[in-house]
């Protein structure tokens, strides 16, 4: 179960439309990312499937079922907060048991629950103590928890990973990626990160100003973009964009291409610039070049054992096969 289906769905603030009418289907057992910058409505459609918002227009419906009027207590649904909402006065099992507790079920069913997804998150050792006495990647495996013994059709994540510094993020990207190879069950996870979004999901969701600007598996979005925004917004470091006579060399108003994609050598080259900032990061080398006849800093990655460095003149040559041509539009031509 968990199949959920947005019918023309639309949300108004007041006069502001912040979700203009879309479509969207999420299959029983997917892990679907909305990706997008800041305002550009993905908490805000997040919130309109648990029920948390009121639809303006249009239908959502859960396994089939309308669901548009439903309260989100009969949605079937489990939200993971970006902030995690422990009782601080509980103990880790009174936290994860309490949704379980105001449904009265019975305390034989509470406790099997209770150890089953303590078990899966590895918190069987911690369940007698307090937040206060876990660390931030624990408390958000707590939080984790309350939303796993409620049984749900799908899980909804609102920037879980936002409060915790760069080496939990990624423990913990990891952790929910393999409690959904685990469970199966659908997920929806909201994110500006993108890099989180193309480790971790089954299918991204790019949104821009509460329109869907593309929806497709990260390898679909990373090779064939379908417009500027999404070319700019997926991959890191982002995608190089030329305009001008060396775009209209290739036949496109503007052109993109990949950092990895372009070749960097001594001497030889479709382009002449000079670094104006090198990382060096082990594996991989970033160059920051500025180039004779472009209007933007080029950015560049290397194989960690290029030797350029700062003030250096190189050559560089984008692979023809992996540029992307857009019109005066920003569409994919």
């Amino acid at each position: 179960m968990g199949r959920i289906v947005l019918d023309k769905v639309t949300k108004k603030f007041g006069h502001v439309e912040v979700i203009q009418p879309l479509d969207l289907t999420i299959e029983e057992g997917e892990f679907v990312v909305f990706v997008g910058p800041s305002g550009c409505g993905k908490s805000t459609l997040l919130r309109l499937i648990a029920g948390l918002e009121d639809v303006t227009s249009g239908e959502i419906y859960i396994d089939e079922s309308k669901a548009t009027e439903l309260p989100p207590a009969q949605r079937k649904l489990a939200m993971v907060f970006q902030s995690y909402a422990l009782y601080p006065h509980m103990s880790v099992r009174k936290n994860i048991a309490f949704p379980l507790k105001m449904a009265k079920m019975s305390q034989v069913e509470i406790d099997r629950r209770v150890n089953a997804a303590a078990d899966v998150l590895s918190l069987t050792d911690y369940l007698d103590r307090r937040p206060a006495q876990l660390s931030g990647g624990q408390r958000q495996r707590v939080a984790i928890g309350r939303a796993i013994v409620r049984e749900p059709s799908a899980f909804l994540f609102d920037e879980p990973l936002s409060n915790l510094d760069a080496a939990l993020r990624v423990g913990m990207r990891l952790e929910i990626s393999e409690l959904h190879a685990r469970l199966k069950t659908t997920m929806i996870y909201v994110t500006h990160d993108q890099v989180e979004a193309m480790t971790m999901a089954d299918k991204i969701v790019v949104l821009q100003g509460g329109v869907i600007e593309q929806v497709g598996s990260p390898l679909e979005l990373y090779r064939n973009p379908c417009n500027r925004f999404v070319a700019g917004f997926i991959g890191s470091p982002k995608m190089n964009f030329i305009e001008g006579d060396e775009a209209a060399n290739y036949g496109a108003h503007t052109i993109g291409i990949r950092p990895e994609h372009i070749v960097v050598s001594e001497s030889n080259g479709d382009w002449t610039g000079v670094i104006s900032v090198s990382e060096h990061l082990g594996s991989d080398t970033f160059f920051h070049v500025h180039g004779t006849g472009l209007a933007e800093t080029i950015t560049v990655r290397a194989d960690g054992e290029v030797a350029f460095k700062h003030g250096d003149t190189i050559h560089l040559s984008p692979r023809v096969e992996m540029i992307h041509k857009f019109d005066a539009k920003g569409l994919r031509v």
